[in-house]
């Protein structure tokens, strides 16, 4: 069977890839099309296990609410303006529906779902993906959430993706209460909370950090020439203070809150409620930072250049 420049065109159209990789796909398919597909495919599926090796730690971070559920994604590649695809972008944003539409348990069961709008599952679209785009490419993570008020948020394109969980009663001002969403996600997306208060952070690490601030405190004293027994009370009572600021600064509700003047945050949402006549109250919190954890390569571009130089 032979094939036309228009066959060259549809097949680019339909995968994505280049047209050379196409004209080629169609030679060696003696211009079949279902078969040309399948050999890009086979080709993809062969790059994506040469790039799988790769460190991604770009991409994007993306939050939505679909259909009253809130999810949370993070999808990695390896460089940053890959982020700005519109092929990648609309990748993210199926994994996410992907998320809402499957309920996966985790990573493994959100790969082998059903990817939206597709016979594909999410781990073949990626693979997809890694053949269309040229970068080894990862869903990494998520949260979703189905009960409550969820409100998305979405830092600097993606850099920062964060869903804030909501329990609103007797609150009809539907607009006051995403400003506030808004608002408070921004604080989480700025200020790294780690815990929603204090009675969430784990009491093997509020004793550990007890432990290291009151022998702080006692050494400090016992530079002031103290007795041993004076030092170690007036540190004991250093401690309750510093495990304040200690508490302000991983826990949201205990923050100053950004846009207020010199009230916490759970003030602020205390205030907010009272003037709107109801109830508000933060379930949850989800905040992804894209590359988070993952240790990025550096690359010494001396070293590089000399190799070049002495290869020449």
């Amino acid at each position: 069977m032979s094939f036309t420049a228009q066959h060259v065109k549809e097949l680019r159209e339909i995968t994505g890839v280049g047209m050379m990789d196409c004209k080629k796909a169609l030679t060696e398919t003696a211009g079949n099309m279902e078969k040309a597909i399948a050999y890009l495919r086979e080709q993809g599926l062969a790059t994506a296990q040469k790039k799988a090796g790769r460190i991604a730690a770009e991409g994007i971070a993306y939050a939505t609410v679909i259909d009253n559920i809130g999810v949370v994604v993070e999808v990695n590649a390896e460089t940053d303006f890959v982020a700005k695809n519109e092929k990648f972008t609309a990748f993210v944003e199926g994994v996410a529906q992907a998320v809402v539409k499957n309920n996966p348990a985790d990573i493994d069961a959100l790969l082998a779902s059903k990817y939206p709008g597709s016979d594909k599952t999410v781990a073949e679209e990626q693979q997809e993906m890694i053949l269309v785009i040229g970068e080894n490419i990862s869903v990494r993570r998520f949260e979703r959430y189905t009960e409550g008020l969820s409100i998305p948020y979405i830092h600097s394109g993606g850099k920062i993706g964060v869903i804030v969980n909501l329990d609103v009663s007797g609150i009809s001002d539907t607009d006051a209460i995403t400003e506030l969403g808004k608002d408070i996600a921004m604080q989480i997306a700025a200020m790294r909370p780690l815990y929603l208060n204090s009675e969430s952070v784990d009491a093997g690490e509020i004793e550990k950090e007890k432990e290291i601030q009151l022998n702080k405190a006692i050494e400090e004293n016992k530079a002031k020439n103290l007795p041993e027994d004076k030092a170690r009370q007036i540190a004991e009572n250093m401690v309750k203070g510093r495990m304040n600021k200690f508490f302000e600064d991983i826990c949201l509700l205990n923050q100053a809150f950004v846009k207020g003047d010199k009230i916490t945050v759970e003030k602020h949402i205390q205030q907010i409620a009272k003037d709107l006549g109801g109830d508000i109250k933060i379930n949850s919190f989800t905040r992804f930072e894209k590359g988070e954890g993952i240790e990025k390569k550096q690359d010494d571009f001396a070293a590089e250049v000399a190799s070049m130089t002495q290869a020449n």
